[in-house]
């Protein structure tokens, strides 16, 4: 008898070790060059806090590099799995092939990457194409298909900065009077952003025939913005001023009356892809190749809601 119970207690205690077990995943995150990476970051880190995943944390530093060598470490750990935000769309094919071979699923996030599908289980990401469409189609409906602009382009290579401008100049590109006048780089961040635009204030003789700025995020727009101030100019009124992410300061700026629009790229995203990535470990295999996650447009009309949503 004694015998017995000290079979079924050992059993049981087997049983909650391996329960108690954590997952752990290897994250890697391209940097904290805005607002919304910043935010993005954090947000993953609570989300497997919640869910009690062990989260292996690596931020590149926008360095493409140095992101291949965390994503190696990860390997090298013999981690559950990988999640990684890529700095750049190209160069990944070998590492994801190590992965594989070391039978690590890998999960694509935010952005995209241009190797074979078969080497990760499916990306999960909103679709920025579409985030550019949007902003061109307001922008062409605000000034009826006639309009000078200025764009802010984001990090070269970075799949936001290539699809963004695709699907802004897909819609802009029918208006015969809508042209991009100037596109600069600003590596999204808020110091590119404004140092771009005085550049391009001089250039253009502040601003003139110039009727909108369009951002590939708000933190570049909102260096603009600043740029603008400081040049006498009135953003927001004498030109408009379009982007993507929204990030409070932009909610705040269009109070202001200096932003006209931003396509909201959602920041708390670590459920969608934690969700992906646990059901895979669990045995779900049938996802499609893009896990969607939606984008909304939001103007003035409703920026002290999205304050207040956010607890700003």
């Amino acid at each position: 008898m004694h015998r017995c119970r000290l079979v079924v207690a050992v059993f049981a205690a087997l049983l909650t070790i391996g329960a108690a077990r954590a997952q752990t995943i290897g994250f890697a995150q391209v940097g904290t060059e805005s607002d919304w990476r910043t935010a993005f970051s954090a947000d993953m880190k609570a989300e497997a806090e919640r869910r009690g995943i062990h989260l292996l944390f690596s931020n590149a530093d926008n360095d493409a590099g140095r992101q291949l060598q965390a994503v190696r470490g990860f390997i090298a750990a013999h981690v559950d799995a990988i999640v990684i935000a890529p700095v750049v769309v190209t160069g990944w094919t070998e590492t994801l092939q190590a992965a594989k071979a070391a039978n690590i699923p890998v999960f694509i996030a935010d952005r995209a990457v241009d190797a074979d599908p078969g080497l990760f289980v499916a990306r999960i990401a909103a679709d920025f194409n579409l985030e550019g469409r949007l902003a061109g189609a307001w922008l062409a409906q605000a000034t009826r298909g006639n309009c000078g602009i200025v764009e802010l382009r984001g990090s070269e290579g970075a799949e936001p900065t290539i699809q963004r401008h695709k699907g802004f100049l897909a819609i802009v590109s029918q208006f015969p009077n809508m042209r991009i006048l100037k596109s600069v780089g600003g590596d999204f961040t808020s110091e590119g952003g404004q140092r771009a635009m005085s550049l391009v204030i001089q250039e253009t003789d502040g601003l003139k025939n110039v009727c909108a700025v369009w951002s590939h995020n708000d933190n570049m727009l909102l260096g603009a913005i600043k740029a603008m101030h400081e040049a006498g100019l009135h953003p927001g009124r004498d030109q408009l001023t379009v982007s993507v992410d929204g990030v409070p300061g932009i909610f705040r700026a269009m109070l202001a009356g200096d932003a006209n629009m931003s396509v909201e790229l959602k920041s708390d995203i670590g459920k969608y892809i934690f969700d992906v990535v646990q059901k895979y470990l669990a045995g779900k295999r049938d996802f499609p190749k893009w896990v969607l996650i939606p984008s909304d447009l939001h103007t003035p009309a409703d920026a002290a809601a999205m304050l207040s949503r956010r607890g700003f």
